[in-house]
């Protein structure tokens, strides 16, 4: 029961080689993610957002702010990817970040809107590539060598599963 309420949409798996109507459809996908996020928080007071999404797990509001701050990273990223050879991608400590104050006390309107304009900017990005610049590297030091095809992927999915996340919880509580 814990890797469903962990991982709702199940883990992520990668098309290795996507064709081009694939990629469009995950660049696609990006563009209705803050909606989704939006529509998926609606209604929700304090309470509620304070409430962990599964025990030992964040709150709603701790995966919205996480979120923000992993899509820029992800983002940087994959920027570095198309602009340096074979770079190691950055991390940081997403569980020592969401203790943060700035968790706790930012309305997740700013998170959202901050989303938006990277999605905007991101998709402006990805729809003007040529299809050999999405099989450069990045060398992730959690997942290792990656291809910017699977970035692109990977940042869908994770918005996608932080939203199921949040979703899956409304359904169980009844909100």
């Amino acid at each position: 029961m814990m890797d469903t309420l962990r991982y709702p949409i199940g883990s992520f798996t990668a098309v290795k080689e996507p064709t081009e109507e694939q990629r469009k459809q995950f660049i696609e996908s990006i563009v209705g993610l803050t909606d989704k996020l939006r529509k998926a928080v609606e209604g929700l007071g304090l309470e509620q957002l304070n409430t962990p999404y599964r025990q030992g797990g964040w709150t709603l509001q701790q995966v919205i702010h996480h979120l923000a701050d992993a899509e820029m990273n992800a983002y940087i990223r994959f920027k570095r990817g198309l602009t340096e050879e074979h770079p190691i991608a950055g991390t940081f400590r997403e569980e020592l970040l969401a203790e943060l104050d700035d968790y706790k006390d930012t309305p997740i309107e700013t998170s959202i809107l901050l989303l938006e304009a990277l999605h905007s900017r991101f998709v402006i990005l990805l729809n003007r590539l040529k299809p050999s610049e999405f099989k450069r590297v990045v060398r992730s030091p959690t997942y290792g060598d990656m291809t910017l095809n699977e970035a692109v992927q990977r940042f869908s999915w994770h918005a996608e599963h932080h939203i199921a996340q949040i979703t899956s919880l409304r359904d169980r509580m009844g909100w």
